[in-house]
């Protein structure tokens, strides 16, 4: 089956241009022009992912965000303005897999919703082959880089493009103290630059998926005045 992909904006020509350039890609598409038409499609079809504008009148792309992520697990794309720095980071931490900035160009939102469509596609499938494993592996943990895919004990642990790319920087320097420059220059770079502060929300992310009590954390530790260390053993 063709993924099935929501537009939730309210801005009627960029609602209809999103729309009609992911159908031309051969996707399948709805649209909806606030939560309430959001909520109505989703009560009645599956959603494979959702675009989702920040900006919406009445409640905001953010408290959906929040809404959808307690419910699901279905993707999530914001379409943020230049200007909601604090926006994005606030749906980092809500549970958003990703973003896009306007004016954004069609192609590079096309490989982001190709990207996450893949990543969601990996988490569900239950098959996982041991041939050729290249799994790094940590206490109860399996860290299948080529693939993408994170588990506990077997079961799988899904990560947002950023947190996927966090933890390989870590995996390759363990023992290490990396400083948020430095890790900022082993993630993906885009036009207006993830911050410090990004990662002060990707590491609490981390923690929140793989720390018995973030509030105590023992892989991702903070040096203070140099940034963090991942402290995990890594087993041959």
């Amino acid at each position: 089956m063709r993924p099935h992909i929501l537009v939730v904006e309210d801005d009627v020509v960029t609602r209809e241009k999103l729309v009609g350039y992911f159908e031309r890609e051969g996707y399948r598409v709805s649209a909806a022009g606030d939560g309430k038409e959001m909520r109505a499609l989703l009560a009645r079809e599956s959603v494979s992912l959702i675009m989702l504008d920040i900006n919406l009148p009445g409640e905001d792309g953010l408290q959906l965000t929040r809404e959808l992520r307690a419910q699901s697990r279905v993707g999530i794309i914001l379409v943020t303005g230049r200007s909601d720095a604090v926006d994005r980071i606030v749906g980092l931490e809500m549970g958003a897999d990703d973003y896009v900035t306007k004016p954004f160009e069609l192609r590079e939102l096309l490989v982001r919703v190709k990207n996450l469509l893949w990543r969601i596609s990996l988490m569900g499938s239950e098959t996982q082959s041991d041939e050729g494993d290249d799994a790094v592996r940590f206490g109860p943990w399996r860290f299948d880089i080529p693939r993408r895919q994170l588990s506990k004990d077997g079961v799988p642990v899904r990560l947002t493009k950023a947190e996927y790319e966090l933890l390989v920087a870590f995996v390759a320097h363990p023992g290490r103290v990396l400083s948020r420059e430095r890790i900022l220059s082993l993630i993906s770079h885009r036009g207006d630059g993830p911050s410090d502060r990004t990662i002060d929300v990707l590491i609490r992310r981390l923690r929140g998926k793989m720390e018995p009590d973030p509030r105590d954390p023992q892989l991702f530790v903070t040096v203070h005045g140099e940034g963090y260390l991942f402290a995990a053993e890594l087993q041959p």
